[in-house]
Order: structure tokens, then C-alpha cells, then sequence
């Protein structure tokens, strides 16, 4: 049965993508608690700006605003927020399916954007 014919992932190919977004959920929440930490040490002008994660965070450009740093950790929280919902269709084996056209979402599309819930075919109609 081809993937176009099918109408769900079966528990394997579940597994599989469930490994991935783990994965980057734990990415990402690192990734959050750098930025809240950075937020929250703006203006703290103490030992911290010596840190290893600080001089990461302002590497390549200058330091991020507070503002800038407070959007980032808002997308990233969105991001994380947005993976756990995943997880959760996963578990419910609705998974990779399009919320829009109903058809499985190719797996190429979910290896990149695990927490898709639209098929190319139904964001392009947006």
C-alpha cells in the first residue's frame, strides 16, 4: 500500500517520528530556559555576563535586547507548546494526518516540521 493510499502511520513509523520530536523537545526546552535566563539577567550586571551560555547568546551579533531575547523565548515556548501536541496526536494515532484534506502529511514533510498538522497541499491553499 503506498503512502497516498494509507490513512494513518502505523505504530513503527509512530515510534519513529515520536524519537524525533523527544528529541527536539528537549532541544528546545534548553533552548527556553537559556533565553529566560538571559531575559531575567539583563540587567544584572554581575558574573553572569562572563558565562559561557551568555557569550553563545551574543556571538555573532550584538547582545539581544530585552525585547528581542523575551520574542524569542515567546516563539520558543510556542514551538514547545506546539510539539507536546504532537506527542499527544501520536498517542491518539492521529499523527501526521492533514486537518484540512484528511490525507497523511508525507513523512519528508514531518522529518522537518514534526509538529505539522497541514499537508503542503492545504497550507499552500491558505
Amino acid at each position: 500500500m503506498s503512502e497516498q493510499e494509507k490513512t494513518k502511520y502505523s505504530n513503527e513509523e509512530l515510534q519513529e517520528f515520536k524519537d524525533i520530536i523527544e528529541k527536539k523537545l528537549e532541544e528546545a526546552k534548553n533552548d527556553y530556559e537559556l533565553l529566560k535566563s538571559a531575559f531575567s539577567n539583563k540587567d544584572d550586571h554581575g558574573t553572569d555576563d562572563t558565562s559561557p551560555t551568555f557569550k553563545l547568546m551574543e556571538e555573532g551579533s550584538d547582545v539581544l535586547s530585552k525585547e528581542e531575547t523575551g520574542q524569542l523565548a515567546a516563539r520558543q515556548k510556542k514551538f514547545i507548546e506546539n510539539l507536546e501536541a504532537a506527542l499527544v496526536r501520536i498517542q491518539n494515532k492521529t499523527y501526521g494526518i492533514c486537518r484540512v484534506t484528511g490525507k497523511l502529511i508525507p513523512k519528508e514533510r514531518l522529518r522537518v516540521v514534526p509538529h505539522a498538522t497541514l499537508s503542503i497541499e492545504a497550507k499552500n491553499q491558505q
